[in-house]
């Protein structure tokens, strides 16, 4: 293979059909699930054989929305969107070769029709190319004592209510995605908003599935308001 000829194995579905609400790492909203369907000549059972022994697994990935878009420097949002770092000490998307790493828990293996792949707590791209896919190896690659640079701990989660009118949507929608709801509390909890934004009579717009979610941040928290069908689906 030539160099630089890196060629996916699949394509990713997710409910992340626009990059805003994304969360910034994987495993910060559990309820997010995304299934990888193999590409030939890589959908035969054997290449997955003994991949259900290990809980979770490492997804090398491109950012396909960014590519040829870099900065030597990026202002990551833990920072407040002022500070300035090296590319080199982010995880933005915007880098020299637009490769990504994310870790996600192996929920399911079907090997019925070609190999479909489950995971949760992605935090990627509905249509994200996948190039590789690598067992996680806790006594190897876990290190809980390791610096973590500006990146010191959790953040802070925000409440999150629905309106009447919301909870009456979600009802309707909730034969076609029974998690919503969870999905929801935990994507608006990592408050998606730019850091600059403040402004607690702006409304914010969502998509999640086919689904546009209108929603504000109050002294309270996020609140809900609405949850319509989108006007246009898909951003592959």
């Amino acid at each position: 293979m030539p160099e630089g000829a890196l060629v996916p194995i699949g394509y990713l579905a997710t409910p992340f059909r626009d990059r805003f609400g994304i969360p910034r790492q994987p495993q910060l909203a559990p309820h997010a699930l995304g299934r990888l369907r193999l590409l030939r000549p890589y959908d035969r059972a054997e290449a997955v054989r003994g991949l259900d022994a290990f809980s979770h697994v490492w997804l090398s990935f491109l950012f396909h929305r960014t590519a040829g878009r870099w900065s030597p420097t990026v202002r990551p949002p833990r920072l407040g969107g002022n500070e300035r770092v090296g590319v080199f000490a982010s995880r933005s998307p915007f880098r020299p070769n637009p490769l990504g790493l994310s870790l996600v828990e192996l929920l399911a293996i079907d090997t019925r029709d070609g190999v479909l792949l489950t995971f949760g707590g992605v935090d990627l791209l509905d249509g994200t190319p996948v190039l590789d896919i690598k067992p996680y190896i806790p006594f190897v690659e876990s290190r809980p004592a390791a610096r973590a640079g500006f990146v010191d701990g959790p953040p802070a989660q925000l409440p999150v209510d629905f309106t009447a009118q919301a909870l009456d949507e979600l009802h309707q929608h909730a034969h076609r995605w029974p998690d919503l709801a969870a999905l929801l509390r935990e994507v608006l909890a990592q408050d998606p908003r730019p850091a600059y934004a403040d402004d607690p009579l702006r409304q914010y717009g969502l998509r999640l599935h086919d689904l546009e979610i209108k929603w504000r941040c109050t002294n309270q928290g996020a609140i809900v308001e609405s949850i319509t069908l989108a006007a246009d689906d898909g951003c592959r």
